[in-house]
């Protein structure tokens, strides 16, 4: 099944906001949407991965489905979830080693199909209507880094870690919507 992104800004605020009083799901939520992570690459972050991780600095991982190696550059609303993640969970006690998974819930390390249920009551908490999962947290980044930032399928295709532009043109679905505003746009 196609999961969709979240498109309107309003809606990704609304759900920042809702999530403001969970500092594991507010970081799931905004590290997500800010690094492109798939949804295993995003649950396998250890504490060891964001712990002293400075505005500019660099998430480095290797991709689970491509075995390919990703540098993430962390901005700050990166590094502001996952700082406020860190010290809830220090605050409660808890040993914080470098391996330590930084998404638990109360069995262990979060896995794609909880996240996968979190996102998509996350999204029908603030009444979007659609498709949703954990995957739609990586279209969401793919989505406004084309429509609000401009930025080229070559640069969105090696982000995503694509092997072709046309797997990105895909993936993203915006084409469809540029082809019909050129019609649009166009009348003699």
């Amino acid at each position: 099944m196609r999961v969709e992104p979240i498109r309107e800004l309003k809606d990704v605020r609304a759900i920042k906001r809702m999530l403001a009083v969970s500092p594991r799901d507010h970081a799931l939520f905004v590290i997500g949407i800010n690094t492109n992570l798939r949804a295993s690459d995003l649950l396998s972050l250890t504490v060891g991965h964001i712990r002293d991780l400075p505005v500019g600095g660099e998430i480095v991982l290797t991709e689970k489905k491509t075995g390919k190696p990703r540098r993430i550059t962390a901005n700050s609303e990166i590094v502001d979830a996952a700082t406020r993640l860190l010290k809830h969970r220090q605050s409660t006690g808890e040993m914080l080693t470098d391996d330590a998974p930084l998404f638990v819930g109360q069995r262990g390390r979060l896995t794609v199909p909880t996240f996968s249920r979190m996102v998509k009551q996350w999204c029908g908490s603030v009444n979007l209507r659609g498709n949703y999962a954990s995957h739609s947290l990586r279209k969401t980044f793919g989505y406004h880094q084309r429509v609000r930032l401009n930025t080229s399928i070559p640069e969105l295709m090696v982000m995503f870690n694509h092997s072709s532009q046309r797997q990105t043109l895909d993936y993203l679905g915006v084409q469809q919507e540029e082809i019909r505003d050129a019609y649009l746009k166009l009348s003699y």
